[in-house]
């Protein structure tokens, strides 16, 4: 079996080197030991168990979470949460950018993406920023990293991927991303407060458009922003009081973005609806390929043994948790450079989550070290697609956003590092 296991693994990460798609390199590995050794099953049971993986009830808070990210992206939400950050802290150094990193981590909670939080917050933030004399590439580079911290503010699209992947709690995992992504945001604004006393500011110019925002007065600001504050309140909330599963939360994250987006802000018309179903489904088209034959793979991996070799391999290996965390936090890192999120975590999480239990690390924890380090690769070159969609909202090239973006990364490689060692901030509030 140990040879059956190694082609599947072989065939699959062949087809990557080769540029063939992740779902299809997937179904090429799980046909591979069948066809050619006679081993991991049947082809009937491939496709028994790629249909079992499609028709799943919790899935479909995956493309509901899209749809509502998107209509909320439309209807202007993240304008509103960042007039009313920067009413609180624009004024004080470095104040702009630690507004700008909070509308992330808000504008997160309604959007559950990474590249969906760059786009909508950067395409507002970005100019802004600009026009009070911040650089154009440290403005893209900023918003690029501080957009990762969209998939570890829940509700998190992959923190339901892994959910789906190991059978974890999706709501256990939601609130193990709650401490990581407020830490990760706080070493963010630090180094921004930081950057902008060395480097200095327009304050003449700042305090001015401070004052313009001031002007509107308190409780206006607070009217316009109220329902875009509490989309992440009704959609958690409802989650962690035991009203709603994730995918009935999503349902209600779709339907409250429409009423808040056509009725009350008036932002987006009837006519918008069928652009923004479309896009939502060209996001989720691809994934949801993966998704169905991640079940037939992972069925595969098992019947070939594959998994329990991994995991003998590491706990013969790797005597302490710590180290075999800070191996798989560098592969983590290594592997967000260059492959996309909900596939990475599908494909690993299943394979590596009984190896790190038998070292005594808790599925929450070892759930949030994995998204975390893959956000990171979404502002990380090669690939990192947050660099795309940041540096095209700022017409300039992605890797001379990397660039400015690195003092932003290596601070949330700091907070990492905490977060990987100390537990506590992942199952604190399990």
């Amino acid at each position: 079996m140990a040879s059956a296991a190694l082609l599947v693994f072989v065939v699959f990460l062949v087809g990557i080197a080769v540029s063939i798609p992740i779902g299809t390199s997937m179904v090429l590995g799980s046909l591979a030991p069948i066809l050619l050794m006679g081993k991991g099953g049947s082809i009937v049971q491939v496709l028994n168990n790629t249909f079992s993986g499609a028709n799943s009830t919790p899935i479909l808070a995956v493309p509901l979470f899209i749809l509502g990210g998107v209509i909320m992206a439309e209807g202007g939400i993240s304008r509103r949460l960042f007039n009313f950050f920067a009413y609180f802290v624009g004024r004080i150094p470095g104040g702009v950018p630690c507004a700008v990193i909070l509308t992330c981590l808000f504008y997160g909670a309604i959007s559950g993406s990474g590249p969906a939080t760059t786009a909508a917050v950067g395409s507002m933030c970005i100019p802004f920023m600009v026009s009070l004399g911040y650089e154009r590439k440290w403005s893209a580079g900023l918003i690029a990293v501080a957009g990762g911290l969209g998939v570890i503010i829940p509700p998190s699209i992959p923190f339901v991927l892994y959910s789906l992947a190991t059978g974890v709690s999706t709501g256990a995992l939601f609130l193990g991303g709650i401490f990581p992504g407020i830490l990760i945001g706080l070493f963010m604004m630090t180094y921004a407060v930081f950057y902008c006393k060395t480097k200095g500011e327009d304050r003449a110019l700042i305090n001015a458009k401070m004052d313009e925002l001031k002007g509107n007065g308190f409780w206006t600001l607070f009217k316009e922003s109220f329902w875009a504050l509490m989309c992440p309140i009704i959609v958690l909330g409802g989650i962690y009081a035991g009203f709603v599963t994730p995918t009935e939360a999503a349902v209600i994250s779709v339907f409250y973005a429409l009423i808040v987006s056509l009725f009350i802000y008036k932002s987006v018309k009837f006519k918008d609806l069928l652009p923004m179903l479309c896009s939502s489904v060209k996001t989720y088209g691809g994934l949801a390929f993966v998704l169905a034959f991640a079940t037939a793979f992972g069925r595969v991996l098992s019947l070939t043994k594959a998994t329990s070799a991994v995991t003998k391999f590491i706990t013969e290996n790797f005597h302490s948790s710590w180290t075999v965390l800070t191996v798989l936090v560098i592969i983590f890192l290594l592997l967000g450079m260059v492959m996309d999120t909900g596939p990475a975590i599908i494909i690993l999480a299943p394979v590596l989550l009984p190896a790190v239990q038998e070292l005594g690390v808790h599925d929450v924890h070892f759930g949030v070290i994995l998204v975390c380090c893959l956000s990171i690769g979404l502002a990380t070159p090669p690939f990192g697609l947050d660099l795309f969609v940041a540096g095209n909202l700022a017409e300039e090239q992605p890797m001379a956003v990397a660039k400015k973006a690195i003092p932003f990364i290596v601070a949330f490689l700091i907070a990492l590092f905490i977060i990987t060692y100390v537990q506590w901030f992942s199952t604190a509030l399990l």
